[in-house]
């Protein structure tokens, strides 16, 4: 277990302060947030690559703030793979090998086990420079975990690579965490990226910590304004919340009134994600109990998805495929009907 308490670090023009983590034994646990936010102060902090001005930092009981990086247990992989141009894959994986004093039998044991499950072993006599991105990454994942790490730090590793080999390097390194049950602390701004790996996510802004939860607490309930725009949920808005009928809130947002799941009254954030609404021609008979017609105001091609905007108003943005655009023959300035459950309107 890792176990990270009020954990503070100045590097004067930044802050990374009142840091409280605690992750579970081989849990791929992720870190997420913008630029500038502190993921990689607080990924080299846990390296031993920062000092520590206040807190500590726990690995499997052992207290390890104030040892030197080399005793750490702790192994770390940057995005730019920073493998040794002058060696080839084989040389590159056995270095940190050498440092533990493996005899050679050993040494040549543990490199076959690594290359064999991350399936490099035919890359072994290449030279780096050789090399695709996705096969170097790997390359530098297993110079990593031939060391045997309590821990592996993964600063941003697919950020470099093309979105098809992005992709495969996520099934794989889901694959890999699996097969060797190692704990994974795994830095991205990707969101999409953070769902796909992550069993918690720890999101950071401003060196500070956010919000922890699973990727689907992040997802349906952000604690704040920030961490519901940067998971995406796209329709934000302050309203003013009351009692309802039949035991819903009832929250004006302008001159419309929507219906909600909530506690809170008074003055409120709510967020609704863009996958929440359905549009339609015609009002929807349904138990939903959000339906409003409004007028198409933008529209938006993501590539496989489309961004419909209806004005009410206010705005909602709305996600559709394109194969609904197209059979719905969606356009600018028509009308159209928008319908949403209560339970998709998360208050905060």
């Amino acid at each position: 277990m890792i176990r990270i308490k009020e954990l503070k670090v100045n590097l004067g023009d930044f802050l990374l302060e009142n840091i409280n983590l605690d992750i579970e034994p081989g849990e791929y646990f992720i870190i997420l947030g913008p630029t500038g936010a502190g993921k990689t102060v607080l990924l080299e902090a846990i390296a031993g690559l920062y000092p520590v001005v206040k807190g500590m930092i726990w690995v499997d009981g052992r207290e390890i703030s104030q040892l030197n990086p080399e005793k750490r247990g702790i192994a770390i992989v940057y995005q730019d793979q920073a493998l040794f141009p002058h060696l080839s894959v084989e040389e590159n994986i056995a270095f940190g090998l050498k440092s533990q004093k493996c005899s050679k039998q050993e040494m040549k044991a543990r490199i076959n086990g690594i290359v064999e499950i991350l399936g490099v072993s035919h890359l072994l006599h290449r030279s780096p420079s050789t090399l695709s991105g996705g096969e170097k990454q790997k390359v530098a994942l297993a110079r990593a975990l031939v060391t045997t790490p309590s821990v592996l730090l993964l600063d941003e590793p697919l950020s470099a690579l093309d979105p098809e080999t992005r992709e495969r390097m996520q099934q794989e390194l889901a694959e890999i965490h699996r097969r060797l049950n190692v704990t994974f602390i795994h830095v991205t701004h990707d969101f999409e990226e953070a769902i796909s790996l992550g069993h918690r996510v720890a999101v950071l802004n401003e060196g500070r910590i956010a919000q922890i939860g699973t990727p689907e607490d992040i997802l349906r309930q952000p604690s704040s304004e920030f961490v519901a725009r940067f998971a995406l949920s796209r329709n934000i808005f302050l309203g003013e919340a009351e009692d309802g009928k039949d035991g819903y809130a009832s929250i004006k947002i302008g001159g419309t009134k929507l219906t909600a799941i909530a506690e809170l009254k008074g003055k409120v954030h709510l967020s609704l994600r863009p996958e929440e609404i359905l549009i339609s021609r015609e009002p929807l008979h349904s138990t939903a109990r959000n339906s409003f017609e409004g007028t198409i105001s933008d529209i938006t091609d993501r590539g496989a998805m489309m961004y419909v905007t209806v004005s009410i108003p206010p705005d909602f943005i709305c996600l559709v495929t394109h194969q609904a655009f197209r059979e719905l023959n969606l356009r600018k300035g028509e009308r159209v009907w928008i319908t949403f459950k209560a339970s998709a309107i998360h208050v905060f």
